[in-house]
């Protein structure tokens, strides 16, 4: 008995191994095919994306899609971006490992999770509570200790615990909110999904050096719009 006692042991974290492998497959797969393939250079970004298990982040039924080359629901009409944008997003904001970086939108969680690897605080706002309290469950489930998360309306960010060296937003919007310019640091970098429409919208980085807005239009991308109380 003691011997099938470790034999079903033995037989379970050779499954569980296994399990982990794929994903570990997956992910590199995914660094390799969809970000090394287009422009994605940046060693900390690629390491950070090959470290998170975004299968963490999306729902369970939608798992064996997590890392494919494209966005996926979860739930409340939000979504979880394309690997590419992710990478791409945090690539852009240049970011140094004692920077402050506020995130609007936390949606699954995903992004901050990679943010959290690169920086020593994050700062995320996210308005569907529901969704905030998933991301804080799954923080802490990972172990994601740098990572602050507010409930509320991100559009004035969040002044209490500004500046900040960068801020990223999930969600188009039609103008850049003044509010997340003012609370950028000298040298500071935004970037933000902006247009009118949903196929007319722009990623576009913002850099603060000194009164010097400097505003770049980046490339075309389709973003959940801004939701506001």
């Amino acid at each position: 008995m003691k011997f099938l006692g470790y034999l079903l042991i033995s037989m379970i974290m050779t499954a569980t191994s296994s399990a982990q492998d794929k994903y570990v497959t997956e992910r590199n797969h995914m660094v390799k095919s969809q970000l090394e393939a287009r422009d994605i250079t940046d060693p900390a970004t690629l390491k950070a994306m090959r470290e998170v298990m975004r299968h963490e982040f999306v729902p369970e039924f939608l798992r064996h899609l997590a890392y494919g080359d494209g966005p996926l629901s979860i739930g409340y009409e939000q979504t979880i971006s394309q690997p590419y944008i992710v990478a791409y997003m945090t690539q852009e904001l240049k970011l140094e490992p004692n920077d402050r970086v506020l995130e609007i939108g936390t949606g699954s969680g995903y992004q901050a999770a990679i943010l959290a690897k690169l920086v020593d605080t994050v700062y995320t706002i996210e308005i569907v509570e529901e969704l905030g309290l998933k991301a804080i469950e799954t923080f802490k489930r990972l172990g994601y200790a740098n990572i602050q998360t507010k409930i509320g309306d991100g559009y004035h960010g969040w002044p209490e615990v500004a500046p900040f060296d960068a801020i990223i937003v999930t969600a188009a919007v039609k103008e850049i909110p003044p509010a997340l310019i003012e609370q950028l640091a000298d040298g500071g970098r935004l970037i933000i999904p902006v247009g009118p429409k949903t196929f007319q919208r722009h990623l576009v980085l913002v850099t603060k050096k000194g009164d010097k807005i400097k505003k770049q239009k980046r490339l075309p991308v389709a973003f959940v719009p801004f939701t506001r109380h």
